[in-house]
């Protein structure tokens, strides 16, 4: 679903996200091991942040249909390469030491929750209301905007990273289509977001060859 425009434009209004923000060029993805990368990894480092990760790769799958939460059959799923993406981000976040808060949060449909429980085991997932797609959520939208808002942005302790697992429209309505709009956010890639309300970047962890969009 394309987001709401004056969801948009009330959310951007909120303290600390500043209409500006729409103006702004629309971020670049970056791949963990490139040169660029080596400020915002090392942010993710230290802790103190949250990640908010777009569901891993869907291509080639059907597209939705039901838009019902519990219907796994009427929604797109991960694919089998998105699996394999999302174990190897699980694998890259031990490797580099990046120290996860437990639960993961991750919302109830299913690319979203089968990328978390692949991510780092269904054990340490929690799966939430709060981080539905928006076109799952009918006459709540509002309420999981808000969600999606204070997740992005509430205080994390420090040296631990919170491990949010979600959709792209949730985020371009919260945050601005000029920030993360467009191709900004790729399937399986990561904003890097402080309280009070900042967005350092966006990172790739497993980034898929030839992949990171669908075509629904």
């Amino acid at each position: 679903m394309r987001p709401n425009r004056r969801s948009v434009l009330a959310f951007l209004a909120l303290p600390g996200i500043p209409l500006a923000a729409a103006q702004e060029g629309r971020l670049v993805p970056l791949r963990w091991d490139s040169l660029g990368a080596a400020p915002l990894l090392a942010r993710i480092r230290a802790g103190g942040v949250a990640l908010f990760f777009r569901h891993a790769d869907t291509r080639g799958e059907p597209c939705d249909r039901s838009f019902r939460v519990g219907d796994r059959a009427g929604q797109r799923n991960i694919a089998p390469r998105g699996r394999a993406q999302s174990r190897e981000i699980g694998q890259r976040l031990a490797e580099l030491g990046v120290r996860v808060e437990e639960p993961v949060l991750a919302g109830p449909v299913f690319r979203a929750r089968d990328t978390a429980e692949e991510m780092v085991g269904a054990a340490r997932v929690r799966v939430t209301d709060s981080l539905l797609a928006d076109d799952y959520a009918g006459g709540r939208l509002d309420w999981v905007l808000a969600e999606h808002r204070r997740l992005f942005f509430a205080p994390v302790p420090p040296g631990m990273v919170r491990v949010l697992v979600g959709h792209r429209a949730p985020a371009i309505m919260v945050l601005g289509d000029g920030r993360v709009g467009g191709r900004a956010f790729p399937e399986g890639a990561a904003l890097v977001l402080e309280a009070p309300d900042q967005l350092h970047g966006i990172i790739e962890f497993a980034p898929v060859r030839g992949g990171g969009w669908h075509g629904c």
